[in-house]
């Protein structure tokens, strides 16, 4: 790897044609893989949010290596993962390669030219001037999301999206330069590895065979598989596995995986990898059409409800996340109970790192192809080259491996055409109809664009949709269930609002919050409407809390921050659990985005510091792979669901409890519930209470009977009821008064356990509503959440590595005024 010792200056553009005169620009300390961005960040000289054209100028990076003398039979290459975007390469002054593309590797022999001591010079050209130069033939369409003449051009739409994602552009060799030396009269043994299911044995082979038998036929290879189906192994390029274990999303299994090795005859190991046997369908029967019948993912045959987040880099400026921030990014997804994860076609292909990690955690893969929006030129014939060249990489890179399921062809191009009233078929053309489907093949499911299908692609109850019904088209509610979803590929786009700790980071102490401009930068918005996502948030907290949001927010700050982390957490729940009940058509859905590109309040459910939203533990509830929520059915009731995705059965009891005036206990009823493995099941409240109680207060004969419904599912053991999931409804209204802990009975006790984490027992008299709770050091298990009357919960309190936790915390609620303090055990101290 040379990744030591680089440098990085800026020139106007065209200024240099060779590395000779750059000695003159001002150099600053580079890191690679890394961007331009990234450099001046670091060096102090730039702030993500910052006005700042990154494609406005030439980027020299530069670095100096020396090297051993090159042997005889030996062949030295420079190897470069990607570069963005327009770039020559110089190695001692000596131009050796070029580029045009973000997304293609590239390699030179440099075996003749390498000397003791070596400077390599990598020079990104300006973006800018050349997109300023229109090329032919005209795009059939104008979209207004990025700048139109970017479709020539293989490279990131992220950070060139003045709506949603203004900057900065990615700019520099972002992933890693490598110096390789090898044996010249070695084969070249290129080894990729495949699997695939007969019944129920598992096939694990080679391919590119024609590589690999060109070597002697008396040094035979050894294919060889160990794992949780044995240790097996053969010398032909194809092994069969009986009854192999299978790869199963997290949700409904364990991802297990197997690790294979190609071994040559004198026992070297050529080539390693780990693989998983996954089977994925895009429906329950052959013939399932995704573009009549949306996505109905069914994975070794069990429908799987999908549900996931669409990704953003982890590190939007520099593109380089250190692998401890990738997995924890990853294992977050994980956690809040999503078993999906889409790469979108306005970003860049992820590393082998991101997809080893979706392979081991049972995260789903949805890849698109990096197309969004536009009409890219597939007549030119250089283009096609290139970009078959580029779907070929992804397919051979990621295509096999058990947690890619879908291939998506691009984000939003039918809808864009079919938004501008013109044929859709103009947006699926040659590239996505023919192209890229042929080279996926049958490795995954193949979605020809996202949103597709139906009369038209952006409606919701056929294909596959962009659903923003609820959001940004401020849908009631109800509109999650009358629109009919099939799948949604991106969805609840809702400006959610992070924690006080990021908000001081950005924000003044004193003042309108929404005065200061630095509130609005991570805020997204459509370009040439005249409202933003605030606005969106904004409308369904006057609509489920009736409250003025303009007025709260300048007459009391804080509770119109509190109310607005809850509302879109609300929101996001209650959408899902129409989706997710059993009567629902919907597959899934996908939520824009997981995490912020900036601080402030963006879609992501995490904010850009890496901390959960209060959207996030709301959905991680909703979402969790044992959960129970209601429905309102209106005259019919409230409907408890359960849902079960483990592939045991759930035998449990189901209570369902009402209180009036948060307190006072109107009826509860306790049944047994058997739930099949990945099964949902629905159960009136009303038939578990045993009569009729107008639960949902659909008929309202007078003053509502009762303010607060909870539904608790409980395993059984023994004498003790261990709580697995909770749900509260409030049908006449969500609580609006603000009470003191004495009022709630409120009481709070930390215990610290021998693990180092700490044990928060929270107890109340009356209903609590939206408890969070905040330990500086330390991560809740849960938050934001709220506590039966008369019940306790139990928090356990993880430790942030390196970080020195303090002695007090506090607990806030909706409904309650001012702040408990609690106090943190020193060590040593039960």
């Amino acid at each position: 790897m040379l990744a030591a010792g680089w440098e990085v200056a800026a020139s106007a553009p065209g200024a240099f044609a060779t590395p000779a005169g750059v000695d003159a620009l001002e150099w600053l300390p580079a890191t690679v893989p890394g961007t331009a961005a990234g450099a001046l960040r670091d060096a102090g000289r730039w702030n993500p949010g910052d006005a700042y054209d990154f494609d406005a100028q030439d980027w020299w990076f530069r670095v100096r290596f020396a090297t051993e003398p090159v042997e005889h039979g030996e062949q030295v290459t420079l190897c470069f993962d990607g570069v963005a975007t327009l770039h020559e390469v110089f190695l001692n002054g000596v131009a050796i390669l070029a580029g045009e593309s973000m997304f293609a590797t590239a390699s030179a022999d440099v075996t003749e030219r390498l000397q003791p001591e070596n400077e390599l010079v990598i020079v990104c050209r300006a973006l800018g001037p050349v997109l300023a130069t229109p090329r032919k033939p005209r795009a059939r369409w104008r979209q207004g999301v990025v700048d139109g003449n970017l479709r020539w051009h293989r490279t990131m739409l992220l950070g060139r999206a003045p709506g949603f994602a203004a900057g900065p552009a990615a700019v520099g060799p972002w992933r890693a330069v490598r110096l390789e030396r090898r044996n010249a009269h070695a084969p070249d043994v290129q080894i990729h590895i495949w699997t695939e299911l007969d019944g129920t044995n598992g096939v694990v082979g080679c391919s590119n065979a024609r590589v690999i038998t060109s070597m002697p036929a008396a040094e035979p290879l050894t294919l060889q598989l160990s794992g949780p189906s044995g240790t097996h192994a053969a010398t032909a390029l194809r092994l069969t596995v009986p009854d192999v274990t299978r790869w199963w999303p997290h949700t409904h299994g364990e991802p297990v995986l197997h690790d294979v090795r190609v071994i040559d005859a004198n026992g070297v190991v050529l080539h390693e990898q780990r693989v998983g046997f996954c089977e994925a369908a895009a429906g329950p029967k052959p013939g399932h059409d995704v573009e009549r019948d949306g996505l109905d993912l069914h994975v070794n045959g069990v429908r799987v409800f999908a549900r996931g987040a669409v990704w953003t880099p982890i590190d939007p400026v520099g593109l380089a996340p250190s692998p401890s921030e990738l997995r924890a990014a990853l294992e977050q997804l994980r956690d809040g109970g999503m078993n999906l994860v889409r790469v979108v076609g306005t970003a860049h292909y992820e590393s082998a790192a991101f997809h080893d990690l979706c392979d081991e955690l049972g995260i789903m893969v949805w890849q698109d192809f990096m197309f969004a929006n536009m009409d890219y030129p597939v007549a030119d014939a250089d283009f096609k080259d290139r970009i078959e060249t580029e779907a070929h990489m992804v397919v051979n890179a990621v295509g096999s491996r058990p947690s890619t399921i879908v291939f998506c062809g691009n984000s939003e191009i039918e809808q864009q055409v079919g938004m501008l009233g013109l044929d859709p078929a103009i947006g699926r053309g040659e590239l996505f109809g023919q192209l890229l489907p042929d080279i996926v093949g049958s490795v995954a499911i193949y979605v020809p664009s996202a949103p597709c299908g139906g009369e038209l692609p952006f409606r919701a109850d056929a294909g596959v949709a962009n659903y923003f019904g609820v959001g940004g088209y401020r849908r009631p509610l109800t509109d999650a269930r009358h629109a009919g979803v099939r799948f949604a590929s991106e969805c609840l786009a809702l400006a959610n609002v992070p924690d006080d700790a990021t908000l001081a980071a950005i924000l003044p102490a004193t003042g309108d919050l929404y005065d200061d401009p630095r509130w609005k930068l991570a805020v997204a918005s459509d370009q040439g409407t005249d409202w933003d996502f605030d606005d969106v948030r904004d409308h369904y907290l006057r609509e489920l809390f009736a409250v003025d949001p303009q007025a709260l927010r300048r007459g009391d700050p804080q509770r119109f921050l509190a109310l607005s982390r809850q509302v879109s957490g609300e929101v996001m729940a209650e959408v899902f659990g129409e989706w997710r009940r059993a009567a629902s058509p919907c597959g899934g859905g996908i939520v824009l985005w997981l995490r912020d590109l900036l601080p402030g309040a963006g879609w992501g459910l995490i904010d850009a510091h890496g901390q959960p939203k209060v959207a996030y533990h709301h959905l991680r509830r909703a979402l969790a792979p044992v959960a129970t929520w209601f429905t309102d059915e209106g005259l019919n009731g409230l409907d408890v669901h359960i849902a079960n995705d483990r592939p045991e059965p759930l035998a449990g009891r189901l209570r369902v409890a009402l209180y009036r005036d948060g307190e006072q206990s109107v009826a509860e009823a306790l049944i047994d519930v058997e739930v099949p493995p990945h099964g949902t099941v629905a159960q009136s409240a009303e038939a578990v209470i045993g009569r009729f109680v107008d639960a949902a207060y659909a008929y309202r004969f007078g003053p509502p009977p009762h303010d607060t419904v909870v539904v608790t599912l409980e395993a059984r053991d023994g004498h003790h009821a261990i709580p697995l999931a909770q749900a509260f409804r409030f049908p006449a209204g969500r609580p609006e008064g603000l009470v003191t802990p004495e009022e709630l009975g409120l009481t709070a006790q930390i215990e610290r356990c021998a693990n180092g984490t700490l044990d928060l027992h929270v107890a109340a008299r009356r209903l609590v509503y939206g408890l969070r709770v905040v330990v500086p050091g330390f991560r809740a298990s849960d938050d934001a959440f709220s506590i039966e009357p008369g019940h306790a919960r139990r928090i356990v309190l993880t430790p942030f590595p390196a970080t020195e936790p303090v002695g007090t915390g506090s607990l806030t609620a909706i409904n309650l005024r001012g702040a408990v303090p609690v106090t943190v055990p020193t060590a040593g101290t039960p």
